[in-house]
């Protein structure tokens, strides 16, 4: 029996995009279709593909080995699109950028949408491990990351540098020194990204190799509440140095144990990448004016 092009399509929108009735509104068509669509694609393959839940879909084993191949159909449906309609497909079209890094994202989405001020954007903010697994699930167009791994099917373009350090209020004890060591913080209430971030696993790491340990840690889950918690007093915060505006008021301080320096890239699928909008996104987040 030959694949049915409209149940891939269907099925790769509903994992993208989260759930059958967004997958409906993105395909402009009726939820029941997607449903109907999904359905058929299931019985076919003779497994199913989706597991159903109030927060959403989750993709079987077998479903995860379809997806990649439905979202390479849309990629190329989306590749021929552009060619027909020309530059007319970058006007209304749509992409979807995720990130662990605030800062560099979002100076490129703002640059990005002086350029493409009609294209819709989906941004989301995520911890590096799910950040790294999103794009290797291919649920998302592009992404700004800090130290990706090295993958075939990626493009990967440098973005910026930087390295870890200690945000304190200016007013603090230790604001006034010049670099801290992980034995001037011992002793503080430490916060950290949540469990999954790259921040958390290269303190974890360093933390052990130099054997010392933390009295008291708290976990947040994005920088800018970090941020916050800093200037409420909660305690110091570790995070890649100049990652976003939200930590105007505090002092960065480098870490002695914290000196290598980590690189955020803007990392896309090669099939993706070479779409026009993907590819005018990673040019606008590669350049020399941004960075």
């Amino acid at each position: 029996m030959r694949a049915n092009h409209h149940r891939f399509v269907a099925f790769a929108y509903v994992v993208r995009e989260g759930s059958f009735s967004a997958a409906a509104t993105r395909l402009g068509i009726t939820q029941s279709a997607v449903t109907q669509h999904v359905a058929k694609l299931e019985k076919q393959v003779g497994s199913q593909l989706l597991l159903r839940s109030r927060e959403g879909v989750e993709l079987t084993r077998t479903g995860q080995e379809f997806y990649d191949l439905a979202d390479r159909l849309v990629a190329l449906d989306a590749a021929i699109t552009e060619r027909l309609e020309g530059f007319e497909a970058m006007a209304r079209g749509h992409i979807k950028i995720i990130a662990n890094a605030p800062l560099p994202a979002l100076r490129a989405i703002s640059q990005f949408r002086q350029a493409y001020p009609d294209v819709e954007i989906d941004f989301a903010l995520h911890a590096w491990t799910t950040a790294t697994r999103l794009l290797r699930e291919r649920r998302a167009d592009v992404g700004l990351i800090t130290d990706p791994p090295i993958a075939d099917d990626w493009v990967r373009v440098p973005v910026q540098q930087a390295r870890y350090v200690a945000y304190l209020p200016s007013g603090a004890p230790l604001a006034s020194r010049e670099i801290l060591c992980f034995k001037d913080l011992a002793l503080e209430t430490i916060i950290l990204p949540e469990t999954g971030s790259l921040t958390e696993r290269v303190v974890r790491q360093a933390l052990d190799k130099h054997g010392i340990q933390l009295q008291r840690t708290i976990k947040m889950t994005t920088f800018p509440l970090m941020c916050e918690a800093v200037l409420q007093g909660a305690g110091i915060a570790i995070f890649l140095g100049n990652s976003g505006l939200i930590s105007r008021g505090l002092v960065e301080i480098p870490i002695a144990e914290l000196s290598q320096v980590h690189e955020t890239a803007v990392v896309a699928p090669k099939d993706r990448a070479r779409l026009r909008l993907v590819k005018a996104f990673i040019e606008i987040a590669s350049s020399s004016d941004f960075r």
